[in-house]
């Protein structure tokens, strides 16, 4: 058991590691830098060099990448070229505020998908089986500025019922941030049903075809009885990853729902950075959005060991 762990712990740091310099060098392949985003695309000779120099961006990229790596192990992400501020404040209320986003689309999302993949898997093949299955194969396809696209149109303009544009600001409490996040935790939420709603199905499947299932039905135990007992337990343990995945996938990929809606998070901070070419802000969302992937999916492969005895007897 603490071999495992200790295995998983060690490949997300690897991973951790290989990610960091993954974004380093892909934001250095990035064309233009920092000092031509705030001086323009044709500033040069000694404006450019000067501030070149002020940044530090003369320097060779592997000195830059020591020191940088060295900085945000010391809980250091450095200073927004852009916004002439310390990262850690810049992007302290945005994580808040995606972190709010994805909580409500999860507290929406999982309990809905759940119910609804054990009813399909308890009904197949039937109407409401096929129904629900087309319905998140539907939702697993259309990509999410086209549903957010939709739901505005829905919801906002022709019923009037939930604002198309999120108006509060990022330092808002987070009720108003929750009053005002209804139709993009929805668009979240719809992909996040959908996949996990699918893994419960085939599971719930997969659990009333085993024998020890058939061996009850056989001795006569009440079908409700063996649901509670046998099928629900059993069958949400394979959808533990699946979840952890989908939510590792809310807390690091929802920038496009966050800049449709103009919602104030880190998904639309890193869009904003991306355009002004604000180079350490970028790395910082970059590497921040990994660690919590990264963390998210650590701590799901924890939680699936602990609740799932089989696995704690796997060999390498």
């Amino acid at each position: 058991m603490l071999r495992l762990i200790f295995q998983r712990f060690g490949s997300a740091c690897f991973t951790l590691v290989f990610i960091a310099v993954v974004v380093f060098g892909a934001v250095e392949l990035m064309p233009g830098n920092a000092c031509t985003a705030y001086l323009g695309r044709d500033a040069k000779g000694a404006k450019l060099e000067n501030c070149e120099a002020r940044l530090g961006l003369n320097r060779p990229a592997v000195e830059r990448f020591g020191e940088w790596a060295g900085n945000v192990l010391s809980g250091d992400l450095g200073t927004s070229v852009h916004r002439n501020k310390p990262i850690t404040e810049l992007v302290g209320w945005r994580l808040r505020n995606t972190i709010v986003l994805s909580a409500v689309a999860i507290l929406f999302g999982v309990p809905l998908a759940i119910f609804l993949g054990v009813l399909a898997g308890l009904n197949r093949d039937r109407p409401l089986d096929l129904f629900l299955s087309s319905t998140s194969i539907l939702a697993m396809t259309i990509p999410e500025f086209v549903s957010a696209t939709l739901l505005i149109l829905v919801f906002s303009i022709s019923l009037g019922w939930a604002s198309g544009v999120v108006i509060v600001g990022y330092r808002a409490p987070v009720l108003d941030l929750v009053m005002n996040s209804v139709l993009p935790a929805v668009t979240l939420a719809l992909v996040l049903t959908a996949h996990i709603l699918r893994m419960v199905r085939a599971s719930v499947i997969e659990v009333l075809e085993s024998d020890y299932v058939l061996m009850a039905r056989l001795k006569g135990i009440p079908f409700r009885r063996i649901v509670w007992r046998h099928v629900l337990p059993n069958s949400l343990l394979p959808a533990i990853s699946i979840i952890g995945l989908t939510m590792a996938w809310l807390l690091g990929g929802v920038v496009i729902v966050e800049s449709v809606y103009n919602y104030p998070g880190l998904g639309r901070m890193a869009v904003d950075a991306v355009s002004d070419r604000d180079i350490p802000l970028v790395q910082a969302i970059a590497l921040l959005i990994c660690s919590i992937y990264i963390l998210t999916n650590l701590a799901t492969d924890l939680l699936a060991l602990l609740l799932n005895p089989r696995l704690r007897t796997f060999r390498t």
